[in-house]
């Protein structure tokens, strides 16, 4: 992908990304749904509230941006987020940060947000930097094959959370060969 989540996240703001979760509870909430508290608002609030490192802007978020010179890392990350016996497996990451992605398209394709495969596939490449070597997230989901996509999406729900569930128009075409989206 063409920048990293942290990096994008510093760029369009640690601040921005904790609004749109408080939106999103709040959303879950007034339509009757359980809250659920996604994993990375305890980091996004930690680093606004304790250690007051907003972003790119502010010069400091997950990295610091020197006035002459190249991002860094913020050396602190290091002693507040690292945890030597927790390493997660390469393959893993990036499972979890396509999966992600693909099963929110989904979403916005169930909800009629996205109208055609090829809209799902461009978009997300030129549009939120979805890795362009998948062709998309629909591409994606045909190589990978729809069964195995909704087998792999379920162990990553096991282990991370329900945002790994496969959305219902997903797990409607099991039987098929490739993903279409339904005519309505």
């Amino acid at each position: 992908m063409p920048i990293g989540p942290l990096a994008i996240t510093d760029e369009i703001s640690i601040r921005l990304f904790k609004e749109i979760l408080d939106q999103q509870l709040q959303d879950q909430q007034a339509s009757g749904k359980e809250a659920s508290e996604h994993p990375a608002y305890a980091v996004l609030s930690q680093m606004l509230d304790e250690f007051k490192r907003p972003g790119k802007a502010a010069r400091k978020g997950f990295y610091d941006y020197p006035t002459n010179g190249k991002k860094t890392f913020w050396p602190e990350l290091k002693n507040h987020y690292s945890q030597a016996d927790k390493q997660i497996d390469f393959n893993e990451i990036k499972d979890r940060l396509l999966f992600a992605q693909i099963c929110e398209a989904l979403r916005a394709i169930e909800e009629g947000v996205i109208k055609s495969v090829e809209d799902a596939n461009i978009g997300s490449v030129f549009g939120i930097g979805f890795a362009p070597w998948s062709g998309g997230v629909v591409q994606f989901v045909n190589a990978y094959g729809i069964a195995g996509f909704i087998e792999r999406s379920h162990e990553l729900a096991q282990r991370y959370g329900d945002r790994f569930l496969p959305p219902t128009i997903l797990k409607d075409q099991i039987s098929n060969t490739r993903f279409e989206i339904p005519a309505s």
